[in-house]
């Protein structure tokens, strides 16, 4: 078998079926497949996947990319976005290394390094911050990128909290599987393997008011998260009076017509202001719950966090390409959805088109971004927001 089958399946079934292509030259599409072909006949798997995501990325649509996770090995750090900035939060068992923002690689600044990778990474400027990081800990890339030193050895410069500067070296052979660290849907938890314990985890906090978490509406049994949703819109309906936060920080989405019992719920209330939290991870179906939320309740939402994964118009649906012979993954898309002006077109599903409407912009009412150290304080956190928003 070889590389050249990957492509082949790239080429006959994503980017033929995948709209958001239609509004990029051929001439760059031709020039992306040139060089993906020719790595992929030198039998240069990193190479081919690198020259594969820049294909993936031109339409710069955060649902349509190149997955290398499962095909790559990294070096055993697990670097995450938070904010701006991209932080050390965890590593491969058995390693020590110290918690902090990642300062510089082989002595260049993180900005540098992922302004000259923007052209591999998919979707918005929050999605690339979102997907980016592995390219940190692959070694490949950082050499592709022309960020790689000449002692096989990668050194990482991390800033702790209190200011303390360390200099981390790791040994370029020292690796482990992508996927170990990374997960294919970046949650942005410093347990690369966590998984939401349960769909809808609800909080009375008596006078405060309720808080709900979304941690993710990917239902593979396709019973769980109905039956959760429904139980939640129940105790909304019976708790019409309390003030609502809704937590849907980390949700990468799923099916969000699973979630209209909430919505209709929520927004069947009587006056009493809702709160939603976001961030960068925040993506796909939960940006659409979002803004549906936003476009029946107008000023009564308030949006807290940061700016999230994706905008109001993109390309989504599709599939999933498993590579045979690299291992990688792609994501393409086969519907238009623009939430912004509320517009469909003939790839928008009926189902989805019915419920589309224009939601305008998603325009934070506060900005705020969480810090690993405190991902467990949510009670603390949800009781101050409660607390602000009855004062």
């Amino acid at each position: 078998m070889s590389l050249t089958e990957d492509l082949d399946l790239i080429l006959e079934t994503a980017l033929p079926t995948d709209p958001s292509f239609r509004q990029i030259e051929r001439a760059l599409i031709d020039r992306c497949i040139g060089e993906a072909r020719r790595y992929a006949s030198e039998g240069s798997i990193e190479a081919f996947l690198m020259s594969a995501m820049c294909l993936l990325a031109l339409p710069q649509n955060g649902h349509t990319r190149l997955i290398p996770n499962d095909a790559i090995s990294v070096l055993p750090l697990r670097f995450v976005s938070v904010g701006r900035s991209v932080q050390v939060i965890g590593a491969a068992p058995g390693v020590t290394a110290p918690r902090g923002e990642l300062i510089a690689v082989n002595g260049a600044g993180v900005s540098q390094i992922q302004a000259i990778a923007e052209k591999f990474l998919a979707g918005t400027c929050q999605r690339k911050r979102v997907i980016g990081p592995i390219l940190l800990a692959w070694p490949y890339a950082l050499t592709r990128l022309g960020f790689s030193s000449n002692s096989g050895t990668t050194e990482y410069r991390v800033q702790a909290e209190n200011g303390q500067i360390t200099n981390l070296k790791v040994e370029n052979g020292n690796t482990v599987p992508g996927s170990m660290l990374y997960p294919r849907n970046e949650h942005g938890k410093a347990d690369p393997a966590w998984e939401p314990e349960t769909f809808v985890e609800i909080k009375d906090w008596q006078d405060l008011g309720l808080s709900i978490a979304l941690p993710s509406f990917f239902d593979p049994s396709e019973t769980a998260l109905p039956k959760a949703i429904s139980d939640a819109a129940d105790r909304v309906r019976v708790c019409s009076d309390k003030t609502l936060l809704i937590d849907v920080r980390g949700n990468t989405g799923g099916d969000f017509l699973l979630t209209m019992p909430l919505v209709d719920a929520i927004s069947q209330r009587a006056s009493q202001q809702v709160v939603v939290l976001v961030d960068k991870f925040t993506f796909s179906a939960a940006i659409v719950f979002v803004a549906i939320l936003k476009h029946r309740l107008g000023n009564r939402l308030k949006l807290i966090g940061e700016e999230m994964g994706d905008g109001l118009t993109f390309f989504a649906e599709g599939g999933l390409l498993d590579l045979p012979v690299s291992g990688a993954v792609v994501r393409y898309s086969s519907a238009f959805h623009d939430w912004k002006n509320g517009t469909s077109d003939e790839t928008t599903p009926a189902d989805i088109a019915q419920q589309i409407v224009p939601a305008g912009e998603l325009n934070l009412d506060r900005k705020w971004v969480a810090r690993p150290a405190v991902e467990d304080a949510h009670g603390a956190f949800y009781q101050r927001i409660l607390k602000g928003m009855n004062g």
